[in-house]
């Protein structure tokens, strides 16, 4: 389960949570999923991308003895970001597609928090599954295989 963000801690245990699966390879099968070919024309590609994105990152943090410290934002009017980090007061955000090729409409999410957040918002960046990369000290843009919360 993946919590909501909010500033209050009280409102975070109101909220519904997102649910995802550990094993992608069983939501797969569940969906009726058989191929690679399948899996590239289904509508739930990109949920299960985010779902595999969001495991890794969740082992990444439990199996190094860290509180994942993850959480998604969604406000009232459906503005969404996949996937947050805190660490303290500072936030970390992270946008998710199954896409292979990049469109800067991928930081709208992004750039809605950056409003909010300001200068608490450390880090931003889009995880995909293409294979060009961008990276500077605040903002990137990386593919899967190549990230990892530190």
């Amino acid at each position: 389960m993946l919590p909501p963000y909010f500033a209050n801690i009280g409102k975070r245990l109101v909220k519904a949570n997102k649910i995802y699966f550990y094993d992608t390879g069983l939501a797969a099968y569940l969906l009726g999923i058989e191929n690679e070919e399948q899996l590239a024309t289904h509508p739930a590609k990109g949920a299960l991308f985010e779902n595999l994105i969001v495991n890794e990152a969740m082992k990444n943090r439990l199996n190094r003895g860290k509180d994942p410290n993850l959480y998604f934002y969604r406000d009232k009017s459906q503005k969404e970001v996949d996937l947050l980090y805190t660490q303290a007061n500072n936030i970390q955000a992270y946008e998710i597609k199954s896409a292979q090729s990049f469109h800067k409409e991928f930081f709208k999410g992004i750039d809605y928090l950056n409003g909010i957040f300001g200068d608490r918002l450390t880090k931003t960046a889009v995880i995909f599954d293409g294979q060009e990369e961008l990276h500077t000290e605040k903002n990137g843009v990386y593919n899967f295989r190549n990230f990892y919360l530190k």
